[in-house]
């Protein structure tokens, strides 16, 4: 699809970029997304220092991100699981 030049605003900053037209979207709302979080934590803990806000923001995305690799890896485990479970009950029918 092509590059885009775009630029995203994240505490009152512009960042320039150039994207994949495809990406456009998610990048655009990933903008809004940091946005919004340090609005909330602005308004939660009062803190109007940009440098404490943005670093609570990544710190709150990288627990995030950690939870979200965690169940993935728990329900990979458990499909596993039940697909050898279901294996061996397929092979044991076939046995006889």
């Amino acid at each position: 699809m092509g590059e885009l030049s775009i630029k995203i605003r994240i505490s009152d900053r512009d960042y320039p970029m150039r994207v994949d037209a495809s990406e456009e979207e998610r990048i655009r709302i990933a903008g809004k997304l940091i946005n919004e979080k340090l609005k909330h934590f602005r308004e939660q803990f009062g803190i109007d220092d940009k440098q404490d806000l943005l670093s609570m923001t990544v710190f709150d995305a990288v627990m995030e991100k950690l939870k979200s690799d965690q169940t993935t890896t728990d329900n990979e485990s458990i499909v596993q699981y039940k697909i050898e479970h279901i294996d061996r009950i397929l092979s044991e029918a076939l046995a006889y």
